[in-house]
């Protein structure tokens, strides 16, 4: 009969290579970025020396990278104040009875279900001044109506925050849905007798008991739009100017078009040690609240 700490060694044996590969692919990488944020590594020029921490001190110079962080921030806090806002009422929404209500549940999902690129270059169309679906919607009412909508800097990061409003707000929605079907109905049928009306059913039963499930989805999608890359790309490539270039954006535009390796790596570094202290904050803040 085999021992139990020979089973445990067998058991180390076995998944063994998969943790080497998991290492390889998962560590090693970020290992080499941060070794090569500490470099000069410009591939066109020929360039590949120690740097120091020059990369990191260049961030804050660079005023491309200022903007882009300066609309990063911009549309992570607009993006998430509406996920969560938009996302609890379209739920409540959903979670109403009647006729089809399922299909609706089903439809809602198709905009998420879209790869990004393609919502992108849809809404590159959609956008356009001449004949672009969202101008020719508003000249119903108004026939004179001119907005290039891409061009103009506040227009375009507010086209580009709906955009990403639009895709990912269903799913969102739908998360905040199965919250809602936990609840019992009994809850809200003790409430109506005591003489509380809809609205202080919401804020007295619903939302209380939503909160930590609202709270928790708000990391990942939080993650998500600090890492949006492929929207931006497909959609605005950054412009006007750098006014809607997020910081994923920028990393990719330094490593792959300017070939600045070094930049882009101290980039990448700075955004993942943004993206450690938020999910620690987050965390932290979560154990508190179920505490």
């Amino acid at each position: 009969m085999i021992s139990k700490k020979s089973l445990q060694w067998i058991a180390w044996v076995l998944i063994l290579p998969v943790l080497i590969i998991r290492g390889f692919t998962t560590i090693y990488p970020i290992l080499k970025t941060v070794f090569n944020s500490f470099f000069d590594i410009r591939v066109l020029s020929g360039v590949n020396e120690f740097a120091g921490i020059s990369n990191y001190i260049n961030i804050f110079k660079d005023e491309k990278v200022i903007t882009t962080l300066q609309f990063t921030m911009m549309f992570v806090i607009i993006s998430m104040a509406l996920h969560v806002v938009l996302g609890v009422i379209l739920a409540l929404i959903l979670n109403m009875k009647f006729r089809g209500r399922r299909f609706l549940r089903t439809i809602v999902l198709i905009p998420w279900a879209m790869p990004a690129v393609v919502i992108g270059m849809a809404a590159k169309w959609a956008f356009n001044n001449d004949y672009g679906l969202i101008n020719d919607f508003i000249r119903w009412f108004m026939p004179n109506f001119q907005m290039n909508w891409l061009i103009n800097t506040g227009t375009a990061r507010a086209a580009v925050i709906a955009m990403d409003l639009w895709k990912d707000l269903p799913f969102f929605a739908i998360l905040v849905l199965s919250g809602l079907q936990f609840i019992s109905n009994d809850i809200y049928e003790a409430a109506k007798v005591d003489g509380a009306d809809g609205l202080q059913s919401f804020f007295r039963i619903t939302l209380p008991l939503i909160t930590k499930n609202v709270l928790t989805l708000c990391i990942p999608f939080t993650l998500w739009r600090l890492t949006t890359f492929d929207l931006v790309y497909s959609m605005t490539s950054g412009g006007p100017g750098e006014d809607t270039s997020l910081i994923a954006y920028r990393i990719t535009m330094e490593a792959f078009t300017n070939l600045n390796v070094g930049y882009a790596a101290a980039l990448a570094v700075l955004l993942f040690a943004v993206m450690a202290v938020f999910s620690w904050f987050n965390l932290k803040f979560m154990s508190r609240y179920e505490d």
